[in-house]
């Protein structure tokens, strides 16, 4: 009887629970809620009081007093703070079911390829403690190619490039299966670390992860041409501790990136060489889709095509591309059972 009451309450969910940001698929009306995957805790002794949630969280990054802390849950892809990471769950829960307490909702989640079965588990167990009635778990490779609209049931290959907040999937699927994979741990997270060390470095200025997004999102450029776009950055003078004003430029974060550039491109041949050559002469035609964040970098396109000799396309929405398809799959759970995986 409780399990069709919950039912009638609760709408299924789709999250992709990303290191950066959380989106969430509710059944029947699409994506609705996109917010930053940062908590604001106060601490006090053992126990840990959840503040702010996503949007009002994140702007207090870097800028909250002693006792209070605004953290990011997820790292790497994985969950670094399991209390932080349920209560932030909970908190979307009830967001999308308008703080009804009486939700009990089928909840898939997406996780990085490359994940454990230990970490697997983590978060299916974060989903149940924050009120799911299920928890089914898709690879965010596999949740991205349906999001990108390509066609993973057929018998033909699909290359598919995620490059998220804190990891990168690069996979080759055919037939409703993961054929060649690899995740690695550096994606938009490890190219804002190496802007603040660039700048670092160079200017001896000290700039937070998010001005250093900022600088990202507004000149990042794999293939900047002259005149560059510039970008003004306030910072700490390191030399002398006081506030400071410099101008960089788009090769400047040229230099700064190629380091985390070149491991993702060095991550999608892997995959290349591992693909069999009935896929592989499909991927001649049919090229690599980029999702994600990091394929809204300039050019980064243009490069990966040159860098392994394939066309190469940006999915339609990519920064929604993972959570749109564990939402498909989640209106069609009884077709697509079979690409969910267990923890």
């Amino acid at each position: 009887m409780f399990a069709r009451l919950f039912k009638i309450f609760s709408k299924d969910l789709a999250i992709d629970l990303g290191t950066a940001n959380t989106l969430i698929y509710l059944e029947g009306k699409g994506i609705i809620l996109k917010e930053p995957s940062v908590v604001a805790v106060k601490e006090d002794g053992r126990y840990k009081k959840v503040l702010a949630v996503g949007d009002e969280a994140k702007r207090m990054l870097g800028k909250t007093p002693g006792l209070i802390k605004a953290v990011r849950p997820l790292r790497e892809g994985v969950i670094a703070d399991f209390e932080v990471t349920e209560a932030m769950i909970r908190y979307f829960i009830q967001k999308v079911h308008n703080r009804s307490y009486l939700v009990k909702p089928r909840i898939i989640i997406s996780v990085p390829s490359g994940t454990t079965q230990v970490e697997r588990r983590a978060v299916k167990e974060s989903a149940e403690s924050a009120g799911a009635r299920e928890v089914y778990l898709i690879e965010e490779p596999m949740a991205a190619a349906i999001g990108a609209g390509l066609p993973i049931t057929e018998p033909i290959a699909s290359m598919i490039v995620d490059i998220g907040g804190g990891t990168t999937e690069v996979a080759v699927i055919s037939l409703g299966g993961i054929v060649a994979s690899h995740s690695i741990k550096v994606a938009g997270d490890k190219l804002d670390e190496a802007i603040v060390q660039y700048v670092k470095r160079k200017y001896n200025l000290l700039i937070g992860e998010a001005t250093a997004e900022q600088i990202k999102i507004q000149i990042g450029n794999v293939y900047p041409e002259e005149p560059y776009d510039t970008f003004e950055i306030k910072g700490r003078d390191l030399i002398s501790g006081t506030p400071k004003t410099i101008t960089i430029t788009s090769k400047e974060i040229q230099e700064a990136i190629r380091e985390p550039i070149e491991l993702i491109i060095q991550a999608i041949k892997q995959v290349l060489e591992e693909t069999p050559p009935e896929l592989s002469a499909d991927l001649v035609d049919r090229g690599i889709t980029l999702s994600g964040g990091g394929a809204l970098l300039r050019n980064l396109d243009k490069l990966i095509s040159e860098a392994t000799g394939l066309p190469v396309r940006v999915a339609e929405d990519p920064l929604i591309c993972v959570a749109l398809g564990a939402g498909k799959a989640l209106d069609n759970l009884d077709k697509l059972k079979d690409i969910m995986i267990s923890a």
